[in-house]
């Protein structure tokens, strides 16, 4: 039987480093007030218009590519995680094949749209497509550029200090070795609370799911919609968060999905050699960490210097976790998300 391994992995963040007292210029807020709620101290931003998720990606991929000892043209497969495209379609996938310079290949592309939860979404798939046997060398991908999209005034301050850019890769090959690469991957949705964390517009909603009223779409037979006058007016194209919702929901489901994955491999807590989680807050990490009793040193977070990159704050931590000698061969390291929709899932893999 066939089973899935990593067999390279990368990150790339961008060069500039933008701390709490930066974003003090720009917002009232403080260091102590962003530390205290998110544990963060620093982020990276893009450039502006050299620097976009596909070519974060590009980075991330050709150091994953080299360490699996494969060239990009080996790559079949394309599955690339995104809340902030380089354009609303067509998705990154393609954009990516283009970058690394194998758009030639005739090779299949898919975008998944889980946000924090889209690198275990991807993985989940990628790993199906391995042990079908339809692919050998899959490219998964987590690539965020949040700083082009976020709101640089008090008004946004409890959104914008949270996120940062950066991307992660892995390759994805088969294995025929028992107990070995992801032992398996649990994902699920709930979308009643949808709107808690959400970007509302630009959309094709027509304010179907909140009511019209609050949008101000104009009176027309056609169009309208998507884009429309009042849409800098109200301010929908920003993110919208209810904090305490989410992190409420959030210590509940990170725990139940990671004891899923355990329960079905017939493993405990114990048996975790690294908890990789999700970089979406320090302090949902550290409550997850003492609820399922883990030390430190079985737990990697690194959203102090990275903020929360979404779908690429898994790959670039187990990458750094990789690097630091902190993820051996044999260790069975956990991952697990939750984020937006609401989302969330888990993967076991044997490293």
């Amino acid at each position: 039987m066939l089973h899935s391994k990593i067999a390279g992995i990368g990150y790339y963040v961008p060069e500039k480093v933008v701390t709490n007292h930066d974003l003090m210029k720009v917002m009232d807020t403080t260091d102590e007030w962003i530390q205290e709620r998110s544990g963060i101290k620093e982020r990276r931003y893009g450039k502006k218009g050299i620097e976009t998720p596909t070519t974060m990606a590009a980075e991330a991929a050709k150091i994953a590519c080299k360490r699996a000892e494969i060239l990009p043209e080996d790559i079949d497969f394309i599955v690339f995680a995104t809340l902030s495209p380089d354009y609303y379609f067509p998705g990154c996938g393609v954009l990516l094949q283009r970058e690394l310079g194998i758009s030639h290949k005739e090779m299949g592309a898919l975008d998944i749209r889980n946000q924090c939860s889209g690198f275990i979404y991807s993985l989940s798939v990628a790993d199906q497509f391995i042990k079908s046997g339809m692919y050998k060398n899959i490219l998964v991908v987590g690539s965020e550029m949040h700083s082009m999209g976020l709101d640089f005034t008090t008004r946004g301050r409890n959104v914008a200090v949270l996120f940062g850019d950066g991307a992660g890769a892995v390759i994805l090959q088969p294995t025929k070795e028992d107990n070995k690469g992801i032992l398996t991957t649990h994902l699920h949705s709930d979308g009643t609370y949808a709107e808690e964390l959400a970007l509302i517009s630009p959309g094709s909603h027509g304010g179907y799911h909140l009511g019209a009223e609050q949008f101000g779409f104009p009176d027309t037979e056609y169009g309208e919609i998507f884009v429309y006058e009042n849409l800098l007016e109200n301010k929908t194209y920003y993110p919208n968060m209810n904090g305490q919702l989410v992190f409420k929901t959030a210590v509940t489901k990170f725990p139940e999905v990671i004891m899923e994955a355990l329960n079905k491999t017939g493993l405990t807590v114990a048996d975790i050699d690294m908890l990789v989680p999700h970089q979406a807050n320090l302090r949902i990490a550290q409550f997850v960490q003492r609820a399922l009793k883990l030390p430190d040193e079985k737990v990697f977070n690194n959203i102090m210097k990275y903020g929360n990159t979404t779908a690429a704050s898994i790959p670039i931590a187990l990458c750094e976790a990789w690097e630091a000698g902190k993820i051996k061969e044999g260790d069975l390291v956990c991952l697990a998300a939750f984020g937006s929709g609401f989302t969330w899932g888990s993967a076991l893999i044997r490293w």
